[in-house]
C-alpha cells in the first residue's frame, strides 16, 4: 500500500511539474462580425456572391445577418446564380440571422403593435427564402432595442438578445452594464441571456459613433479581463457593400489572435453559459437620439403615428364585422399597408431622412408616399366594413353607427358630416332606446352635426337623425372679462386664457377634480408658453411677448372651442383650444407659419459632426411648448412600447453625445405627486422629446433648426402643425388610467353614416375592469385573433366576455403555436397575466 501511495506522490509531482514547465494560455477573445443593410438601406446586389466567395476563402469567419427580408426579392430576380449559392449555406451555423424585422426599425419610437408585425413579417419573408434559417439570437447594428423586447423575442422563438452596437452609435446606445452575460429582464418579468454593453465597454476616443468594442482593441480587451469578463467579444456589423471580408483580418492575421463566433455560437458554446445578473431594464437605459424637434423629422414621426392609428383601426373593424356578418378582409391589401407603413418605420428613414432612394426621391419623400397608401388602404377597408353593415342613399331614413375599436366603454362627443342639403341645426338624433340625444351643429361646418355618444368596449352604437324644428337654447361656456381675456368653461374645466401675454393659460381648474388649480401663477414660465432659444438673434423668444386676438370657434355645452392667434419673434402663430363635455383631454391645435427658415436651438452648428458637444441636443433651447404646473415634487412616468418608465433622471439636459440621455415621449408622459394625490398628463401626435428637470417645467419640443448629424441643414420649410393634449387627473398614472385615455385619444371613435342599420348596441369583446387594453384584433382564415396588453391591471384573474357564438379559445404566442386551450364558461374566459404582459387569443366562432 505504501509503495502505490508513493507512486501516486511520484505521478501528481510529475504531472504538476509539466504543468509549471507548460506556457501559460493567453486568455482568449472573440469577435462578432457580420452585415447590415437592404434593399433601401444599402445592398449592391454584388454583395450575395462575396459573401459566399468569402466564407469558402475563410473556413474561420463566422457572421451575423442583419438585412431587410425584402432584398431577397431583388436578389432572386438579380442574381439568380448568387441568390442559389447563398441558398445553398444559408442555414448553415456559420451564419446566424439576428435581426429579421422587416425594416430594421429602432423599435423605441413606434408602437409595440408596430414591432410584432415587423418580427412576423420579416421572419415570414425570410422563410419564403430560406426555409432552414432559425431565428435564435436577437442583435441588431443600430439601438434598435426597446425594453420590452425580451417578452416579445421571447414569444418569437428567440432564446438570447445582445444589447451592443458597437460601430454604429450614432443614434444612440445601451446603457453600459454588468459583465460577460445578464439576465435581461423586461417590463413583464421576462428574463432572456443577453450580452450586454459592458460597464468596461467605454466610448472610442475621438469618435461619436463607436464604442471600443467595435475591433478588439487592446485597450477594450485589457479592459474586459481586468473587469473579470472571461470571454469577452467584440462587434461591428459592416454596411453591405464593405469590401473588407472578415473585419479584424483572417488566417494567422487577425486581431489579437481573436476568434470569429456567431453570436449564437459564442453565448451557447463559449460564454459561461448562465449568470444570476438580472438586469431590470428601463426604457432610460436606452440611452438614444435623432433628431429631435426638426421639421423633416416630425413630419416623418406624426405619418408614421397617423398610419399605426388607421391601420390597426382598420383591421378592428373589419373583424366587428367579419363577427356580425362574414366579411373578409382583403388580406393583400393588409399586408400591403403594413408593408409600406414597415418602411416608413425604417431607422434610416428617422435617422438619414434627407439620403436619397429610388427615382431620387428622398427617405421623407418616400415616407409620405408609403403612409399615404397605407392611410388609403385603411381607410378603403373601413368603409367597406362599415358599409357591410348598411349603407346610405339618399331617399331613406338616416343612421348614424359609431364604433369604438378600444377595450374600454366611452362616453365621448363626437360629430357627423350631414349629406348635402341637410343642416345641422335642423335635425334631432335618437339613440336605440329611441331617446333624444343632446346635439348642437358646429358654428363654422353647417353640416357638421356634434353629439354625445355612448359606446361599449369593442363594439358599436347606433343612432337614428330625424328632423327638428330648431336648435335648442344654451348658456354660453364662453365670456371674455374687461381685459379681454377669455374665460371658456365646460362641465369639466374653466380655463382663462391671457390675451396680453401670447394667449397663455393663467388658469386651469379642473371642476370635477374638487377645483384643483393646476396652472403654476407663480412660476417664471406660463401654461402654454410658445418659448425657443433664436440663435441669430441671439435670444430666448417666447409668444408671451405680443397680445393676440381670440375668436370663438364653438361654444355650446358639447363642445367649447376657441382659435388664438399671435406671434413668436413676428412669425405668425394660431392655436386652437377645445373642450368636449365629459372628456378629460384638453386639446391643443398649434400651427406657426413660419415667414422663412430661422435658426432655433442652442447655438449655431458647425459642419464638424464628429464634435462631441452638438446644438441639437438640449432640448430646452428648442423651440418648446411649457407647462409649469401647481404640483407638489411630482414623478414623472413615460411610456414606451409595452412598457411604462418611472423616470430615474434629475433632469433632462445634455449637450454632449457621449452623456446621451432617454427624453423621448413616445405617446405621452405625467406628472404625479409623490405625497398628495394630483398630476397632469402630457399627449403628443408624435414621437418627439421632452425637457423636465429642476427650474425648468414640463415642456413639449416643437421646433428645432439647424445644423444635424452629418452636416445637413434641418431646415424649416413648411409651417409647424401639431396636436397635443393635458390631462389633469387624480392619482399616478396607472390609478388614473392614463394609459386608456391616450389610447382612446389616439384610435377615435369612428361615425358612419347607413339607412338599413338595426337600431341596436353592441359589444363584441368586453374587457372592462380589467386594465387590459386591445391591441390588435384581426380577421385570421375565419378566426378571430385578439391581442391583449395589460397597461393597468394587476395579475390576478380577469374576466374576459365574448358577446358571439364561440366554439373554442386558444392561447398562442407570436409566432401561432399554441401554448394551452383555456376553458370557456358561458362565452367568458378567466386569464391572467403579470402587468405589461402580452397574451394572443385565436378564437373559433361557433356556427351556432
Amino acid at each position: 500500500m505504501k509503495n502505490i501511495s508513493l507512486m501516486r506522490k511520484v505521478v501528481l509531482f510529475v504531472i504538476l511539474g509539466m504543468l509549471l514547465l507548460s506556457p501559460v494560455r493567453a486568455q482568449q477573445a472573440y469577435f462578432a462580425d457580420g452585415y447590415h443593410g437592404g434593399i433601401y438601406g444599402h445592398y449592391p446586389m454584388w454583395n450575395t456572391q462575396f459573401m459566399v466567395d468569402k466564407l469558402a476563402q475563410h473556413p474561420e469567419w463566422r457572421i451575423g445577418l442583419e438585412i431587410e427580408p425584402e432584398t431577397w426579392d431583388t436578389v432572386m430576380v438579380k442574381e439568380p446564380e448568387a441568390y442559389r449559392n447563398f441558398k445553398a449555406i444559408a442555414g448553415s451555423r456559420r451564419i446566424d440571422w439576428t435581426n429579421p424585422t422587416y425594416a430594421q426599425p429602432y423599435c423605441f419610437n413606434i408602437s409595440g403593435e408596430s414591432i410584432i408585425r415587423q418580427f412576423q413579417y420579416g421572419m415570414k419573408k425570410v422563410n419564403q427564402h430560406f426555409p432552414d434559417v432559425r431565428f435564435t439570437t436577437y442583435s441588431a447594428e443600430e439601438p434598435c432595442f426597446t425594453s420590452a423586447l425580451p417578452q416579445i423575442l421571447q414569444q418569437l422563438g428567440f432564446k438570447y438578445a445582445v444589447l451592443k452596437n458597437p460601430d454604429t452609435c450614432w443614434g444612440g446606445y445601451t446603457r453600459a452594464y454588468g459583465g460577460e452575460l445578464v439576465n435581461w429582464v423586461g417590463p413583464d418579468g421576462t428574463a432572456m441571456l443577453t450580452v450586454p454593453r459592458y460597464a468596461c465597454e467605454e466610448p472610442e476616443e475621438n469618435s461619436t459613433w463607436q464604442t471600443k468594442a467595435w475591433n478588439n482593441s487592446s485597450s477594450y480587451l485589457d479592459a474586459c479581463f481586468a473587469y473579470g469578463i472571461k470571454n469577452p467579444v467584440g462587434m461591428c456589423y459592416q454596411d453591405a457593400g464593405w469590401k473588407n471580408g472578415p473585419w479584424i483580418g483572417h488566417g494567422d492575421n487577425i486581431h489579437n489572435n481573436s476568434q470569429y463566433v456567431t453570436w449564437t455560437g459564442y453565448i451557447e458554446h463559449i460564454s459561461v453559459g448562465q449568470t444570476d445578473d438580472n438586469w431590470r431594464v428601463s426604457q432610460e437605459d436606452m440611452q438614444v437620439s435623432l433628431m429631435w424637434g426638426s421639421q423633416i423629422l416630425q413630419r416623418i414621426a406624426q405619418e408614421v403615428r397617423a398610419s399605426e392609428n388607421n391601420i390597426v383601426t382598420a383591421e378592428k373593424i373589419a373583424a366587428m364585422a367579419n363577427i356580425e356578418n362574414g366579411y373578409r378582409q382583403p388580406q393583400t391589401e393588409i399586408d400591403e399597408a403594413w408593408r409600406t407603413l414597415m418602411m416608413a418605420q425604417h431607422h434610416d428613414s428617422w435617422i438619414v431622412p434627407y439620403n436619397r432612394l429610388k427615382e431620387n426621391r428622398t427617405w421623407a419623400e418616400e415616407i409620405t408616399r408609403w403612409t399615404g397608401n397605407t392611410d388609403a388602404i385603411a381607410n378603403k377597408i373601413v368603409e367597406e366594413a362599415a358599409c357591410s353593415f348598411g349603407s346610405a342613399t339618399n331617399n331613406k331614413p338616416l343612421y348614424v353607427r359609431v364604433f369604438n375599436t378600444t377595450g374600454t366603454e366611452r362616453d365621448e362627443v363626437v360629430s357627423v358630416e350631414l349629406p348635402a342639403g341637410i343642416a345641422a341645426n335642423n335635425v334631432a338624433i335618437y339613440n336605440a332606446n329611441n331617446e333624444k340625444v343632446e346635439s348642437y351643429s358646429d358654428k363654422t361646418i353647417k353640416r357638421r352635426l356634434i353629439f354625445r355618444v355612448k359606446v361599449p368596449s369593442f363594439g358599436y352604437s347606433t343612432y337614428r337623425i330625424g328632423w327638428a324644428e330648431s336648435e335648442s337654447n344654451y348658456r354660453s361656456g364662453i365670456s371674455f372679462d374687461s381685459d379681454g381675456n377669455c374665460i371658456m368653461q365646460n362641465d369639466m374645466y374653466k380655463l382663462i386664457v391671457d390675451r396680453s401675454k401670447g394667449g397663455v393659460i393663467k388658469s386651469l381648474v379642473a371642476k370635477q377634480l374638487g377645483n384643483k388649480e393646476f396652472a403654476d401663477a407663480g412660476n417664471s414660465f406660463a401654461l402654454g408658453e410658445i418659448r425657443g432659444f433664436f440663435y441669430e438673434e441671439g435670444n430666448f423668444r417666447t409668444s408671451v411677448e405680443a397680445p393676440v386676438k381670440i375668436t370663438v370657434l364653438n361654444d355650446n355645452p358639447l363642445e367649447t372651442s376657441i382659435r388664438i392667434e399671435g406671434e413668436i419673434a413676428s412669425h405668425p402663430y394660431s392655436q386652437v383650444i377645445t373642450l368636449k363635455a365629459g372628456q378629460r383631454n384638453i386639446d391643443f391645435r398649434l400651427n406657426i407659419d413660419w415667414k422663412d427658415n430661422v435658426g432655433i436651438g442652442e447655438y449655431r452648428q458647425q459642419d464638424n459632426w464628429r464634435e462631441n458637444r452638438r446644438a441639437f441636443y438640449d432640448d430646452r433651447y428648442k423651440l418648446s411648448v411649457l407647462f409649469p404646473t401647481r404640483l407638489s415634487n411630482p414623478q414623472l412616468y413615460k411610456d414606451a412600447p409595452f412598457d411604462v418608465c418611472e423616470s430615474r433622471l434629475d433632469n433632462t439636459f445634455y449637450n454632449t453625445w457621449d452623456n446621451i440621455k432617454h427624453t423621448i415621449i413616445l405617446h405621452w408622459v405625467d406628472l404625479a405627486e409623490k405625497e398628495n394625490d394630483y398630476g397632469l398628463a402630457l399627449f403628443s401626435d408624435h414621437t418627439t422629446t421632452y425637457s423636465y428637470g429642476e427650474d425648468f417645467p414640463l415642456a413639449l419640443t416643437a421646433q428645432y433648426s439647424g445644423k444635424g448629424l452629418w452636416g445637413p441643414d434641418y431646415k424649416i420649410t413648411r409651417p409647424l402643425e401639431m396636436k397635443y393634449a393635458l390631462v389633469p387627473h387624480r392619482g399616478k398614472w396607472d390609478e388614473a388610467s392614463v394609459s386608456a385615455e391616450n389610447a382612446n385619444w389616439n384610435e377615435r371613435l369612428i361615425t358612419t353614416l347607413g339607412n338599413t342599420l338595426p337600431m341596436e348596441d353592441k359589444s363584441f369583446i368586453d374587457i372592462e375592469s380589467t386594465g387590459y387594453e386591445i391591441t390588435a384584433v384581426t380577421e385570421s382564415e375565419g378566426d378571430i385573433l385578439i391581442r391583449l396588453f395589460n397597461a393597468e391591471g394587476d395579475d390576478g384573474l380577469k374576466q374576459i366576455r365574448f358577446n358571439f357564438p364561440i366554439a373554442k379559445v386558444e392561447e398562442v404566442d407570436l409566432n401561432g403555436r399554441l401554448l394551452s386551450v383555456p376553458k370557456i364558461e358561458k362565452n367568458q374566459l378567466a386569464l391572467s397575466m403579470p402587468r405589461f404582459g402580452l397574451r394572443t387569443l385565436r378564437i373559433k366562432k361557433s356556427n351556432i
